[in-house]
């Protein structure tokens, strides 16, 4: 109900009462208007409640409260980290430091520091520096050789790059991510010793995309959880994390081993057609990210049909055509293994399409 229609309600009721309007401007009239407006704002305030009353609507602070009730959290924003190599020009003879907090970018400006001093060695032109992204999120999981700027380069340093993508970065869990973990817990009931219990407790922590859960995987009493995080493979740190965890928390005389997927490299290679007047640097490098951030962990047990990367590709605006030729078939995988991204071939397409 509008405001408006709360406003004429009122004054034809007063109309059937009184036999007298009320005029559009007369004191009367403002006086039917801040009473309309009184329970207009009732009933908005009614409607905000009913909508937060129930996990299937409630938003924000209030879906985070559902989500306590069933033992969920919201995850929360990880920062994507890796590797940087940093280059001398020349071989010197000391050591050339590169000091803790070293920035360093993408062309595109996402920024990454390096979390501690390293140290080009005496005779040697390069060294590797651990970094993480500056703000977390999935903007940080940048490919391979994408960091070449450096902000202030410390003395003696000419250029910088990364030999591998950055991964692992991940997106505060949104209210429609969150929602259908909450509804999933009253369709799988945890009761702290099935496959729901094992999966909802794993993906309770940041930084995991997806897990599969195999039980009596080593005999009776036992179970595997196998998680994959948001760039992929977990590193040891997530893994340790969990395994901890799942040690207090496991059911009595049950053992529980927490292991990474199993990694299988999926080279890609695609021919491209640009649309007409789209340049088609733009547009591979559009290609490019879209697979890159395809290949997460939450393809883990997933299949990996050609006709799904076909659908990604012509997804991307301004292609007009493709021919994927590598993977030349489709990759039925199994529950443990996660398809990992290895090279990525764009060619330009010859003529105006396939």
């Amino acid at each position: 109900m509008t405001l408006e229609e709360i406003y004429q309600g009122l004054a034809a009721e007063f109309q059937a009462q009184t036999g007298q309007t009320a005029g559009g401007s007369s004191e009367l009239a403002v006086r039917f208007y801040a009473v309309a407006a009184q329970i207009y704002s009732l009933y908005v305030q009614a409607e905000w409640t009913r909508r937060q009353c129930f996990p299937q609507t409630a938003q924000g602070e209030e879906l985070d409260k559902h989500a306590g009730l069933r033992g969920v959290a919201r995850r929360k924003a990880v920062r994507a980290a890796g590797t940087v190599r940093f280059y001398v020009d020349a071989a010197r003879d000391t050591d050339t430091r590169v000091s803790a907090g070293t920035v360093c970018m993408t062309a595109g400006g996402v920024r990454f520091a390096t979390d501690g001093d390293a140290f080009v060695p005496a005779g040697e032109l390069w060294c590797e520096a651990p970094v993480t992204a500056a703000e977390a999120g999935t903007s940080g999981n940048v490919g391979q050789g994408t960091i070449v700027y450096m902000a202030l380069p410390p003395t003696g340093i000419a250029a910088c790059a990364n030999p591998e993508a950055l991964s692992n970065g991940q997106d505060e869990e949104n209210d429609e991510e969150l929602r259908a973990r909450v509804l999933a817990t009253y369709q799988r009931l945890a009761n702290g010793a099935n496959n729901a219990f094992y999966r909802q407790t794993a993906m309770s922590f940041d930084g995991v995309a997806a897990v599969t859960v195999i039980p009596r995987s080593r005999g009776v009493g036992t179970v595997d959880v196998v998680p994959a995080a948001q760039g992929g493979v977990p590193d040891q740190a997530l893994l340790d994390a969990l395994q901890r965890h799942f040690r207090q928390v496991r059911e009595i005389a049950c053992d529980v081993r927490v292991v990474p997927p199993t990694a299988q490299t999926v080279d890609v290679s695609v021919k491209l057609w640009a649309g007409e007047g789209r340049d088609f640097d733009q547009v591979e490098q559009a290609v490019r990210d879209r697979l890159e951030g395809w290949f997460n962990g939450e393809r883990l047990g997933q299949p990996l049909p050609r006709a799904q990367l076909i659908s990604l590709i012509y997804g991307v605006d301004g292609v007009a055509n493709c021919r994927l030729v590598e993977p030349e078939a489709d990759l039925p995988l199994d529950s443990v293994t996660l398809p990992v991204l290895g090279t990525l071939s764009i060619e330009s397409g010859e003529g105006a399409g396939a």
